[in-house]
């Protein structure tokens, strides 16, 4: 859906609130904020309230740190770029290091909730977890960055078709992987049957 002011609109209107990632695309909204915490990152926040929080997980053979930033001092972007509900400016360093290896990365979110960094932690985590795990299966299983259908609605009926593949392999029980229970179906018309009908 991305990062737009109707979906944050619609998401105030019905007493909810939202995290929204920051991506390239959203031109001097992402520009401003990036400035901004590197201002304050460089002079140590103390012109601007702040919260912090930091994880650090240890997980197939690395080791990852996140230190995630809430910036509370949000109005002059608010008064500037007009999002419903802004609150705060959510700032996450992550830096991985696999063996010798480190890698680092700033990603930058923007939410309506006005809470400490240890409580919106888990919801930028959330994010990345759920966006990362469906689309990395449904691009390295049913090759979903490979489809080329471009014709009136085939693209969104293959999606859908793919997704619910997906669901249906998913819940089926045993240990075998998404990618072989898929070739197991092809393969099996009883097994496919089963799978349909869990």
């Amino acid at each position: 859906m991305g990062c737009q002011k109707e979906i944050a609109k619609q998401i105030v209107d019905k007493k909810a609130d939202y995290v929204l990632a920051l991506k390239g695309n959203q031109g001097t909204l992402r520009e401003d904020v990036e400035l901004f915490a590197a201002e304050q990152k460089a002079n140590g926040f103390k012109d601007t309230t702040v919260s912090r929080h930091e994880t650090v997980d240890g997980d197939h053979g690395r080791i990852e740190t996140r230190k995630y930033t809430v910036l509370h001092d949000v109005s002059w972007l608010q008064e500037r770029h007009k999002w419903p509900g802004l609150k705060g400016i959510v700032m996450v360093e992550s830096t991985r290091e696999t063996g010798p290896k480190i890698e680092s990365e700033t990603r930058f979110y923007i939410t309506s909730l006005h809470d400490t960094a240890n409580r919106i932690a888990p919801a930028v985590r959330g994010h990345w977890a759920i966006e990362n795990s469906l689309h990395w299966v449904m691009d390295m299983v049913f090759r979903d960055d490979d489809c080329r259908v471009r014709e009136g609605n085939a693209a969104a009926n293959f999606v859908t078709l793919r997704h619910m593949a997906h669901n249906l392999a998913r819940r089926a029980p045993g240990k075998m992987s998404i990618r072989a229970r898929r070739k197991a179906a092809a393969w099996d018309d009883e097994y496919l049957l089963s799978l349909a009908a869990a």
